[in-house]
């Protein structure tokens, strides 16, 4: 047996359907793959990249937290942002991963909708975070004498509460949009999460009041914390280059070039699959740009920050060798 043949779940499935209702009462994703020992292969790189990203934002969150060095607004936001990836993940990737090696390629509507409540909330507030990191480097660099009081612990803490709450909120919100709406069938999900177009193409009626409440949620809370990352680049730029000592530059730019690396790597993905008009959408593509930012970019991360960040670096070696010594010491 292959290990693609896995995929060939029973179509009934797919055909439970309320009675005297049109919704379908559970859904099923679509196979990844017909050409055999594609799956195991697939299964292997995803697992690989589900362990790297849920160790390294791992260690990088503990190291923050345990590291009186690192209590600082840059390496706050930086926690949160593991945290926020380890949730990211978590909510995508076990699922696919189940899908790859057994027949349970489907979920009840239940699971869909916790699945995209969870995946929504993550992502959104990834976005608002990353908005507010930008700032914060800003703050540093443009009004370095005024950075303690403009950063202090209260700001970041309501910066992070609004990211948080924000995510929540669209993402109560666009799962009982999405889930008011009946869904006719077929109910095979052509991705491999619930994820908000392939449901979108699923339902019954006319889903154009979904489509622009998914546009407009894009603009607010995808396009907008990114213009605000760029104005915040554009004045660190300006900052960086009247300064007179060379070290300065090096060091403002050494500073900021990892995130905006990771934002050029979660935007970059995420605005390509959600604002580019429908008719454009392509579901191979679609699945390999959804792949892309819940699992390569998470995994990345973690090697952005700590390769990139001497700090970060230092922090990092002196858990590691505690863990080792307490290990040791057992």
């Amino acid at each position: 047996m292959t290990y693609c043949s896995v995929f060939q779940e029973m179509t009934v499935n797919c055909s439970l359907w309320q009675e005297n209702s049109v919704s379908v009462k559970r859904f099923a994703f679509a196979k990844f793959s017909e050409v055999p020992g594609e799956c195991f292969l697939l299964f292997t790189l995803i697992l690989l990249m589900f362990l790297v990203s849920l160790t390294g934002n791992a260690l990088i969150a503990l190291t923050i937290c345990t590291s009186p060095s690192l209590h600082t607004p840059m390496y706050f936001f930086l926690a949160n942002l593991s945290l926020l990836e380890i949730g990211y993940t978590f909510s995508v990737i076990p699922k696919m991963l189940q899908s790859l090696v057994s027949e349970a390629r489907g979920i009840s509507r239940e699971g869909c909708a916790t699945q995209m409540f969870f995946f929504t909330l993550f992502g959104i507030s990834e976005c608002c975070l990353l908005a507010a990191m930008a700032f914060d480097r800003c703050i540093a660099i443009c009004s370095p004498l005024h950075y303690a009081t403009r950063m202090s612990r209260g700001v970041c803490a309501h910066l992070a509460i609004v990211s948080w709450g924000t995510g929540c909120i669209v993402g109560l919100g666009q799962t009982n949009f999405i889930f008011s709406l009946n869904f006719c069938g077929p109910c095979e999900i052509d991705h491999f999460f619930c994820d908000l177009p392939p449901l979108l193409a699923l339902a019954c009626g006319d889903t154009s009041q979904n489509e622009a409440a998914i546009f407009v949620v894009a603009i607010l809370c995808i396009s907008s914390p990114f213009l605000l990352i760029i104005y915040s680049y554009v004045r660190i730029l300006v900052a960086v280059l009247v300064m007179p000592s060379p070290e300065g530059r090096h060091k403002a730019f050494s500073t900021c070039s990892s995130h905006l690396l990771v934002v050029t790597l979660f935007y970059g993905s995420g605005s390509i699959n959600y604002l580019r008009p429908k008719s454009s959408h392509s579901p191979g593509i679609d699945k390999l740009l959804a792949l892309f930012y819940t699992a390569v970019t998470s995994m990345l991360n973690p090697i952005i920050y700590s390769l990139r960040n001497k700090e970060v670096k230092a922090a990092l070696r002196k858990t590691l060798g505690l863990k080792k010594v307490l290990i040791m010491n057992r």
